[in-house]
């Protein structure tokens, strides 16, 4: 399959910099895959969207401050990126500038953070050990920044602490937003409650491969990045038996697609609740699963692309993606969302 079906183009100015005013203010674009027909609303008209016979899947994974800056003592400036945890104390770090760095260099960041430089893992990757006063995560909380995508061309500030995390977050460890999720309010997930509409969060940590595009001349080709997911054991049996009541499976992001994808065929669980998933959706996957996907609109050349693409069908979703252009949308992780049904 040629990558060049991921490819589109996307004026610049529709690349939301910003979040919407209200997290439920955003535009939905609902595509019905039956019919064909394109629909546009406002996000909070997603209750009007789901029923009783619905059951929502939120990731309720936490963005951690990934970003640390801090000075040498020669007064060069780095930027240490902390990926995901390997082992202990030591990460997996994108490290700028990664080629002025030295197996075994060693630096005091702040009072509660000294990092060593393991050794090169890979062009701007390092194995770093990170000694700390106290939990790692709440030190990355306390002088970290925000890891926005590399898209939003600003550095974070004082909003992005508040809206690049779900308000159902929880699990601390990814290092991009589920985006889907961002839209959601404490307000609408109780309309939603109370419509009776059944709704169950899984874990999955979203790392930074998430952004790296597809390189490979045939979408197959591809190596996705692994990530870590986690199911309670309440959580697959609402799952297991929605699905034997004919309830109406909704996925709230393509991460939430991998969970469920990887773990449950049918009324089945087919894989541990608990692991790292490297499966990856691209046009010809048969889901066993997801019966709709809400989601946002995705970066050309992304296997994020090429799950939706799997879901609604590639003319299907280029016809979505060339109305959203037409109707100006907003892109990618602050932009607008998708109903897929």
């Amino acid at each position: 399959m040629d990558t060049k079906i991921l490819d589109y183009h996307l004026p610049e100015e529709l690349i939301a910099q910003y979040p919407s005013p209200r997290r439920d203010e955003s535009r939905l674009l609902v595509f019905e895959r039956k019919t064909g027909e394109i629909r546009h609303r406002l996000f909070r008209d997603i209750v009007d969207e789901l029923t009783e016979n619905d059951l929502l899947v939120l990731n309720d994974t936490r963005v951690i401050r990934a970003r640390v800056l801090f000075r040498k003592p020669t007064g060069g400036r780095v930027e240490v990126f902390f990926l995901h945890q390997v082992e202990g104390t030591l990460w997996e770090c994108l490290v700028r500038p990664a080629g002025r760095m030295r197996e075994g260099a060693e630096y005091k960041v702040s009072d509660k953070l000294r990092v060593r430089f393991v050794r090169r893992t890979g062009p701007g990757s390092w194995l770093v050990d990170a000694e700390t006063a106290g939990d790692i995560f709440d030190v990355l909380d306390e002088i970290g920044l925000v890891p926005l995508p590399p898209y939003i061309r600003r550095e974070a500030e004082e909003v992005d602490g508040e809206r690049y995390q779900t308000v159902f977050a929880e699990k601390r460890g990814s290092v991009a937003a589920p985006t889907a999720g961002l839209h959601f309010t404490e307000e609408l997930l109780g309309a939603l409650n109370r419509k009776g509409v059944e709704i169950v969060r899984v874990t999955l940590n979203v790392g930074y491969g998430t952004f790296a595009p597809i390189k490979t001349e045939r979408v197959e080709d591809h190596d996705i990045h692994p990530e870590k997911y986690a199911v309670s054991e309440e959580s697959a049996a609402s799952l297991i038996e929605a699905k034997e009541k004919g309830k109406r499976i909704v996925a709230v992001g393509t991460t939430v697609v991998r969970v469920l994808e990887t773990v449950f065929r049918g009324t089945e669980v087919v894989n541990s609740l608990e692991g790292e998933t490297r499966l990856f959706i691209y046009p010809g996957y048969r889901f066993g699963f997801v019966d709709a996907l809400i989601t946002n609109f995705h970066l050309p050349r992304s296997s994020l692309l090429a799950l939706v693409m799997a879901f609604a069908g590639v003319d299907e979703t280029m016809r979505c993606y060339e109305t959203a252009i037409r109707e100006r949308y907003r892109f990618f992780s602050y932009g607008d969302a998708m109903f897929i049904r």
